[in-house]
């Protein structure tokens, strides 16, 4: 038998030979292949389709012939209505040659990732995280470091859990509003995350994918805070904002000069995007905040049925729920950890929700429930697990005391 080569270390080790986190999700559709009427909530996947409208200008720019090569940086218009959007959310002065279109926002953090370091540095992000960060950091050939934001910290990194650990590193990667945990980073963490960057001299990549889902208070950019500009690397995107998961239509916003290399190494990796694609995200940008607010509505509507429900018992706890379209729900008192809650929640509810664990140390014991299915579903399967945790909690008072 011919044996092939092996494949490169940095293949192998991605997600280190073991999980990617996402066994959860895998369980929860071949149930429903199987016909099991699963309520599925685990990733963030919109209920509502891509607007009929955008798919129409994707459909016209198709059709009236930009099907060829495009603009590897994106087309000039597209580059420039990320810049006037960039500038209104933020409030920093952004010009088109601030940006380069991706395919979408995880492409966005792997190129970002290949901009600040060489392989073998050590590259820091906030723990809990997005399930593909490690991986992503990886793949970069970067040493992926975790910093702990507590959940008694309201899940905000403390700048002296990051100073700890910045010495040598050469970036740190921030994501607010977060994904799992909702919450929105406020004026005193990232005045804590510019000192640590200025101090150990680090990139700040800042995942702003959830920007329009805001809740309560503001979202505030990194790239705002006086002094950093010069050293951030903003990912974004148009999935969440407008409901385009499936069009992969992402960017960086970032000095000029990391622009320019970020446009070397694009050449050589997705060499642009579909021009049809691009003309259909000009459209959508067009379509100004109020378009994106309707999106963002539903995942408001949610958050009021989860704080509604949740008020009404003492088991479950909720992180500060200001902004995504996620519930980081606290199950300790059940005595089980997330990935056990899970579990018994799938197989005895038939509803499916993420561990807290797929995302990192710091959220063991909790489960992220993306609410992301009709007011009436959500309700129904938050009114399941609060009932599971209430039976659990129940049981393990009694074992206590036996």
């Amino acid at each position: 038998m011919t044996q092939h080569p092996l494949p490169s270390r940095r293949i192998r080790g991605i997600n280190e030979g073991g999980s990617d986190g996402w066994e959860m999700f895998y369980r929860a559709k071949e149930m429903i292949a199987q016909g099991i009427p699963v309520l599925e909530l685990t990733i963030g996947e919109h209920d509502i389709k891509t607007d009929p409208a955008i798919l129409d200008a994707m459909h016209a720019a198709a059709r009236g012939g930009h099907t060829g090569y495009a603009s590897i940086p994106g087309i000039a218009d597209l580059r420039a209505a990320v810049a006037r959007r960039t500038e209104r959310m933020t409030g920093v002065p952004t010009r088109a040659e601030n940006v380069i279109v991706t395919p979408g926002a995880q492409a966005a953090l792997f190129a970002a990732h290949q901009f600040v370091g060489d392989p073998g540095d050590r590259a820091l992000f906030v723990d809990p995280y997005y399930a593909t960060y490690p991986g992503t950091i990886r793949a970069a050939g970067l040493v992926p470091v975790a910093v702990e934001a507590r959940a008694e910290d309201g899940f905000e990194p403390r700048e002296e859990a990051l100073d700890a650990v910045a010495a040598g590193a050469r970036s740190l990667l921030v994501n607010s509003p977060n994904n799992p945990t909702g919450v929105l980073y406020g004026e005193r963490t990232l005045a804590g995350i510019a000192r640590v960057a200025e101090r150990h001299d680090l990139w700040v990549i800042s995942d702003e994918v959830y920007d329009s889902q805001v809740w309560e208070g503001r979202h505030l950019s990194p790239r705002a805070v006086p002094g950093l500009a010069e050293r951030c690397l903003v990912v974004g995107s148009m999935s969440k904002s407008h409901a385009m998961t499936g069009s992969r239509l992402g960017w960086v916003v970032a000095p000029e000069s990391a622009i320019a290399l970020l446009w070397d190494l694009s050449t050589v990796t997705n060499y642009g995007i579909p021009g049809f694609i691009q003309d259909a995200g000009v459209f959508a940008l067009a379509l100004g905040d109020e378009f994106e607010a309707r999106i963002a509505e539903p995942f408001r509507r949610r958050r009021e049925i989860t704080q509604r429900l949740l008020s009404r018992q003492q088991v479950v706890g909720l992180a500060p729920q200001r902004g995504a379209m996620y519930a980081m729900l606290d199950l300790r008192a059940t005595g089980l950890s997330g990935i056990a809650f899970a579990e018994r929640l799938l197989e005895e509810e038939q509803v499916a929700v993420m561990p807290g664990e797929s995302f990192g140390r710091a959220a063991a014991g909790h489960v992220r429930v993306a609410m992301t299915v009709a007011d009436d579903l959500y309700e129904e399967a938050l009114g399941r697990i609060l009932r599971l945790a209430d039976r659990l909690a129940a049981e393990a008072r009694r074992a206590r005391a036996s």
